[in-house]
C-alpha cells in the first residue's frame, strides 16, 4: 500500500511558547544541593514541590535545559484531566491518576488556575467494539471513577448531538480540561516561594561522582547533589545512561499531530469525544477535545518522530534516528505492527484520511474543517524485546531515581507522581544517612 495522494500537510509548523514571566536564573557558579531534579516539566516540578512541602529548607534545584519552562510534553498536549477509565486496576497509572485528579483540582483551586469538568463520551461505533467498551466500564468502576456509566444511542445523542450513531457509549462526567502550562507555571511559583531553585539553560551533559555526591556537568556550571531525580522526559534514558544505569529499554519518540476545528465549526463538539482504543497500544486514538481557552483539538495520531524533539515531519536528526532504527526493541515492534504504523502515516500525509478517522466519531467534520495545530512528541519507553511499556516506570539506582516512562495520564497524575518520587527520595536519603 502506497501513499498515492497528499491533500495537505497535517502540520508544517510548530510554536515556541514565550514565557509569561521573566526568565528564571541560569547556573553561573557551582551549586551544591540535597536533591537535583533534571527536567522542569510538570512531573519534575511536582516532585520539587512535594519535597519542599515535606522538608522546608531542603536544598532542591530543578535543572531545565530550555530557556523557559513547558516547551515539550507539558506544553504540548490536549489538556485533558483524565478520570482513570482506561488503566488496568492495580497499576500505577490507575492509582496515581485517581489520586492525582483530586490533588490537581485542589491545587488549581488554591492557585487560581481555571479548569472545567466538561465530561467525556467514549463511543463504540460497531458491535465489535462493544465488548471492549464494557471492559473499559469494568476497569473504570474498579478504579473508582465517579459517575461512570454505560449509555445507549439516545443518551449519546443527548450529550453529543453531532456524534456518530453509536451502538453504545461510556459517559465519564468527571473528565475535565485545563491548561497544563498554566499549572506548571503555578507549580514553579510555589517551588520558588518554598525556597527551591529553578535553573534554566542547564542542559546536563555528563554525570559523575565526587566523593559521596553526584556531579552533574551542565552547559554552564556543575551541580553537586546527594540525590539525583531524573525527570528528563524525552531524554530520560540518556540521562540514566549518563548516571551509569542501563534501563533495559529506550525512549522511542512518537509524534502526535493535531488539528483544530475551524472556529465556525467548533459547535459540533460540546465536550470530549473519544473512540474505543486499541487494547494493544497505550495510545487512545484520534479524538476531539474542547480546550479550556476555547477551540476544539482534533487528534493526535501517532507516527515515529525522526528526532527526540521532532515536532515537524521535516525535523530529522540522523544520530537520534539511527539510535531508534538500530534499537532491537523498535525493530521488533515495527515487524509486529507495520500495518498499523503505515495507516498512521497515511493520516499524517493526507488530511482527508485524517478527517476519515474523525468522521467515525463526528460524521459532520470535513477535511476543510481541520486547521493545522502544533504537534507534540510522546516519550514512549520500549523494551528491548519490542514491548510498549504501558504503565508508569520509575526505577532506583544508588543515589538516583529515574522516571523512565510517564506518558498520559502523567499530567493529570503529576502531583501524585511527585509524592511517590518524594517517598523514594526520602528512602534514598535515609540509606545514605545509614
Amino acid at each position: 500500500m502506497g501513499l498515492a495522494r497528499s491533500d495537505g500537510p497535517a502540520l508544517r509548523f510548530s510554536v515556541v511558547m514565550a514565557p509569561t514571566e521573566p526568565p528564571m536564573a541560569t547556573l553561573s557558579s557551582p551549586l551544591s544541593v540535597d536533591v537535583a531534579i533534571v527536567g522542569g516539566g510538570i512531573v519534575g516540578m511536582a516532585t520539587a514541590l512535594a519535597l519542599l512541602r515535606r522538608r522546608p529548607g531542603m536544598g532542591v534545584a530543578v535543572l531545565e535545559k530550555e530557556a523557559v519552562l513547558g516547551l515539550h510534553q507539558t506544553g504540548r498536549n490536549s489538556g485533558v484531566i483524565h478520570s482513570g477509565v482506561y488503566y488496568r486496576p492495580g497499576s500505577l497509572k490507575a492509582s496515581l491518576c485517581r489520586e492525582g485528579v483530586d490533588r490537581l483540582m485542589a491545587f488549581c483551586d488554591d492557585a487560581g488556575v481555571a479548569y472545567e469538568t466538561c465530561g467525556k463520551v467514549i463511543l463504540a461505533t460497531t458491535e465489535d467494539e462493544r465488548a471492549a467498551l464494557e471492559e473499559l466500564h469494568r476497569r473504570g468502576l474498579a478504579n473508582g471513577v465517579p459517575g461512570l456509566r454505560l449509555i445507549g444511542p439516545r443518551e449519546v445523542a443527548e450529550i453529543e448531538p453531532a456524534a456518530a450513531r453509536a451502538v453504545a457509549g461510556l459517559h465519564s462526567p468527571a473528565t475535565g480540561i485545563v491548561d497544563y502550562r498554566q499549572v506548571l507555571e503555578a507549580m514553579a511559583a510555589a517551588v520558588r516561594r518554598s525556597g527551591g531553585e529553578i535553573i534554566t539553560g542547564a542542559r546536563v551533559v555528563s554525570i559523575g561522582r565526587k566523593g559521596s555526591a553526584m556531579r552533574l556537568t551542565t552547559r554552564s556550571a556543575p551541580c553537586l547533589t546527594q540525590v539525583l531525580v531524573n525527570c528528563a522526559g524525552l531524554h530520560a534514558d540518556r540521562v540514566a545512561r549518563m548516571a551509569g544505569v542501563s534501563p533495559g529499554g529506550r525512549i522511542v519518540p512518537f509524534r502526535g499531530e493535531y488539528f483544530t476545528l475551524r472556529k465556525d465549526r467548533e459547535g459540533v463538539v460540546r465536550g470530549l469525544i473519544y473512540p474505543v482504543p486499541d487494547p494493544r497500544f497505550p495510545f487512545l486514538g484520534v479524538h476531539l477535545t474542547r480546550h479550556i481557552h476555547g477551540g476544539v483539538h482534533v487528534g493526535p495520531n501517532a507516527v515515529l518522530a525522526f528526532a527526540r524533539e521532532g515536532y515537524r515531519r521535516t525535523t530529522i536528526r540522523p544520530g537520534e534516528l539511527w539510535d531508534t532504527l538500530s534499537f532491537s526493541g523498535f525493530r521488533a515492534l515495527a515487524r509486529r505492527f507495520w500495518r498499523t504504523g503505515l495507516d498512521e502515516y497515511v493520516r499524517s500525509f493526507s488530511r482527508r484520511a485524517f478527517a476519515g478517522a474523525v468522521q467515525r466519531l463526528v460524521p459532520a467534520v470535513r477535511s476543510e474543517d481541520l486547521v493545522p495545530a502544533p504537534s507534540g512528541v510522546r516519550a514512549q519507553a520500549v523494551t528491548s524485546d519490542g514491548r510498549l511499556v504501558d504503565d508508569f516506570w520509575i526505577a532506583r539506582s544508588p543515589g538516583a531515581i529515574h522516571v523512565l516512562n510517564v506518558p498520559s495520564p502523567a499530567a493529570t497524575a503529576s502531583l501524585a507522581i511527585g509524592e511517590r518520587i518524594a517517598d523514594m527520595v526520602e528512602g534514598a536519603v535515609t540509606e545514605r544517612a545509614g
